[in-house]
């Protein structure tokens, strides 16, 4: 992994806990849920005019990673309406390398190096302490936690299924932007079910912070979608994921989550990890 892939993949990372904490200030997550999915489908459509049009061999992966796609929202949205932020976000974050690792050596037929797979691991081991320490000193919320972990399953199924997808379509912008236009629909067609005439009355206060979560989300898959073209999908999964850092200190700072000693010695357990993948090239 070059220094440029790992510096796109870090700042997809950050804009990923962005719109994720966007996500979990919005008390209503189908409002949150529908204003980020819609807003990311807007931009889609507005997107196709103008990229390439994905080869033919992206179609089936499209098409499954929307379906995925839609799992992981629902199952995010229970996972942010049962457990605190700071728990559920490195519980479903976390989750998802380990399976990445496995599902992309069964297959894109990567098997990781003896530098990356050092590097995954110590990742991983940084990823699950942030998880841990989250559950720290309270009562585990045995349904929340198996909601953030059915999430994390979902990550990994997508992760794979669209690093598989973007390398057959020819265009990493072609593959977001389909993407974008085909995933973003089943959420807010449901809230329009839902709500009715209301629709746009139910959305309209919070409409500009998640619209916001919208073109943060677009933003963050697309870099992640161009590093898959560039790197193994495995290494990107667990750099990636140094969002859980970033998640962490959002929860502690506007959600009045905790954040102590041991989420500092996974974020350096992720930094070196992140080393070893570099070292790894």
């Amino acid at each position: 992994m070059t220094p440029l892939v790992a510096t796109a993949v870090l700042c997809a990372a950050v804009t990923h806990a962005g719109w994720n904490a966007i996500a979990h200030r919005i008390t209503d997550k189908l409002v949150g849920f529908t204003l980020i999915a819609g807003g990311g489908m807007l931009i889609g459509l507005a997107m196709v005019p103008f990229v390439p049009l994905p080869g033919r061999g992206a179609w089936p992966y499209l098409a499954a990673s929307a379906f995925i796609h839609l799992a992981y929202y629902l199952l995010l949205m229970r996972s942010f309406r049962l457990g605190d932020f700071g728990q559920a976000y490195p519980i479903a974050r976390g989750t998802a390398p380990l399976v990445v690792t496995v599902l992309a050596a069964v297959f894109a037929h990567e098997v990781p190096n003896g530098w990356a797979a050092g590097g995954i691991a110590l990742s991983c081991a940084g990823l699950t302490g942030v998880a841990l320490w989250g559950l720290r000193g309270s009562r585990p919320n045995w349904a929340a936690i198996g909601a953030a972990l059915a999430t994390g399953l979902t990550i990994a199924a997508y992760t794979v299924v669209d690093g598989l997808g973007v390398r057959a379509s020819g265009s990493s912008l072609g593959y977001i932007g389909w993407l974008m236009a085909v995933e973003g629909f089943a959420i807010p067609v449901y809230a329009l079910t839902r709500w009715r005439g209301e629709f746009l009355a139910v959305l309209r206060p919070f409409a500009g912070v998640g619209l916001l979560g919208g073109a943060m989300s677009v933003a963050a898959y697309g870099l992640v979608l161009w590093a898959q073209t560039k790197a193994e999908l495995a290494p990107i999964a667990a750099l990636r994921e140094s969002s859980i850092i970033v998640g962490a200190a959002i929860g502690a700072v506007f959600f009045k989550e905790r954040f102590g000693a041991p989420r500092i010695a996974a974020a350096v357990l992720l930094v070196a990890g992140i080393g070893l993948m570099l070292r790894a090239g």
